[in-house]
């Protein structure tokens, strides 16, 4: 079987499933679909994609309807719960088996962990995860090395700083087991608080070489991609202890002096305070061409699992 075949009917729940010769060729394909976003495709046509959007989201959910439309296919689903009959008490299993009726792919995002694994066993269809409470968000890490490959011109051989919330941010996690396929070197800079998940490092030992620090001067000068996260207010169980952390990092063009000319900063957005408007119009800016990225990596995915030529 050849690797485009092997994803299939596939569905893409975890950054953990892909090794790194997978995610090298979603990355290809993804940079294929560019000049097809601009001008449209019908290789999906007559297919339908459900998304079922238990939580807020802008880009996500858009980038995923908008790839799904430049394939030619069709898109129906919810971005609020409280429309569909999950407001009736409808289980998360019954509404994926209702929903798999009327598509032929589901995309999921939900405030549980481990929610787009129950869809996806619940499934008789692919299932791809938009974000799984506060622990993964795989196609978000997808478009995360599109872009630095993008910037970069390759992986392998930098240095890379995740900076912010590193406990509950599910971007973060995934982004970290996407990289541990590369040679690069990952600092992560967060207070001691919302330091990375001790099991979830447990599980990289080995496989990437990282550093904890609480200061991200201490690195600044030598990294190669500055990764901004914002401290995730809803998911602090003490609004009281948010209040205390939340401008813990704010990146203005003043950080930008101590930095490599080089360097870029990305964020999964939104932002709040941690990345100052004074930095949008720098070189260094690549978060809102990050968005774009992520169009061309979902369309790869739609494409590959559904069988678009």
């Amino acid at each position: 079987m050849d690797i485009a075949s092997s994803f299939l009917g596939r569905d893409i729940v975890s950054m953990k499933e892909l090794s790194r010769e997978e995610i090298d060729f979603i990355l290809d394909r993804a940079t294929e679909m560019e000049p097809i976003a601009d001008r449209g495709s019908d290789m999906l046509r007559g297919r339908i994609m459900a998304t079922l959007f238990f939580e807020p989201s802008t880009r996500t959910r858009l980038s995923f309807e908008s790839a799904m439309l430049r394939l030619g296919g069709g898109v129906i689903g919810f971005a609020e719960p409280g429309v569909s009959s999950v407001a009736k008490g409808e289980s998360l299993r019954d509404t994926i088996k209702t929903v798999e009726n009327y598509s032929d792919i589901i995309v999921i995002r939900h405030y549980e962990d481990g929610a787009a694994r129950v869809a996806a066993d619940a499934a008789g269809i692919p299932v791809i995860n938009a974000g799984s409470g506060s622990l993964e968000h795989p196609t978000q890490a997808l478009l995360d090395l599109h872009t630095i490959r993008a910037a970069k011109g390759r992986i392998d051989g930098l240095k890379v700083a995740l900076l912010g919330d590193l406990l509950y941010g599910r971007t973060v996690h995934s982004l970290l087991y996407a990289l541990s396929n590369y040679d690069v070197k990952v600092f992560l800079v967060s207070p001691e608080r919302l330091r990375f998940r001790r099991d979830l490092l447990k599980e990289l030992e080995g496989k990437i070489e990282y550093e904890e620090i609480d200061d991200l001067y201490r690195c600044l000068e030598e990294i190669d991609v500055l990764y901004v996260t914002r401290i995730q207010k809803e998911r602090f169980p003490d609004l009281r202890e948010y209040e205390k952390l939340k401008d813990s990092y704010i990146i203005t063009r003043e950080t930008l002096r101590h930095a490599k000319r080089d360097l870029i900063i990305m964020h999964p957005l939104p932002r709040v305070t941690e990345i100052s408007t004074d930095v949008d119009d720098t070189p260094n800016a690549w978060y809102f061409k990050q968005m774009r990225h992520g169009l061309y990596v979902r369309m790869a995915l739609l494409s590959l699992i559904l069988g678009g030529r």
